[in-house]
């Protein structure tokens, strides 16, 4: 059964190509390439995947004008029947914005850009995207965001932990970060964001593997490759 999977692209997408290529590889189907001013999504998608990059120049609030777009629509609605949603970097920052998931991400405390490989800590074991890995495993990802500082009140940060949603935290809080979180899930478990690049990791030329677990779990548990 072949992986039916999308791609968003924006204004000022950079990633959605590496994003594309990381799919192919671990599914061995391409993707969708869907821009964002389409209305509609490709029928039967398995899977949904919000790049990285600089949509709209980040003109206002990172992620703010995308999350209006037209295809975002249809990408909550899709993400409300149980499809699957992985935005990352400014994907995340479009999922907040556009309430998929809590919080916000604000400018990092260094007010600078951080360009490095972050080591994460595995936090949830057990959603589809994170099945790959262990509880408490140190995994290493590239990070590349200006804006990745994850804030939100504390009765959410708590609820949060509470629920499990926290998939990700920082080893090392590279952007200041509430609580060292560096990806959540949405209430329901099919949406996950986070500011590290995955994609960037699935290759030992590229400098490390440890992002295709994240691949290979979601493509495993949906379609059972």
């Amino acid at each position: 059964m072949a992986f039916n999977s999308a791609v968003i692209t924006f204004p000022g997408s950079n990633c959605d190509r590496d994003m594309a290529v990381a799919l192919e590889k671990v599914s061995g189907t391409a993707p969708h390439r869907v821009w964002h001013g389409d209305a509609d999504l490709p029928q039967g998608l398995d899977f949904i995947a919000l790049p990285g990059g600089f949509s709209y120049g980040d003109y206002l609030r990172c992620g703010a004008i995308a999350s209006r777009s037209p295809v975002m629509q249809a990408v909550i609605e899709a993400a409300n029947r149980g499809v699957p949603v992985l935005g990352v970097c400014n994907g995340f920052q479009v999922l907040t914005e556009s309430g998929l998931l809590p919080g916000a991400l604000l400018r990092n405390a260094t007010i600078r850009f951080v360009c490095k490989d972050a080591k994460l800590t595995v936090e949830n074991a057990q959603s589809l995207f994170t099945g790959g890995y262990e509880a408490g495993q140190t995994i290493s990802v590239p990070v590349a965001h200006h804006d990745g500082n994850y804030y939100a009140d504390d009765a959410t940060l708590d609820r949060l932990e509470g629920e499990g949603r926290v998939a990700f935290r920082y080893a090392e809080n590279v952007n200041g970060s509430a609580r060292q979180i560096a990806g959540v899930l949405n209430a329901a478990g099919n949406v996950l964001g986070m500011m590290p690049h995955p994609e960037r990791a699935i290759e030992t030329t590229h400098g490390g593997t440890d992002g295709r677990a994240l691949f290979e779990s979601a493509v495993r548990g949906l379609v059972g490759a």
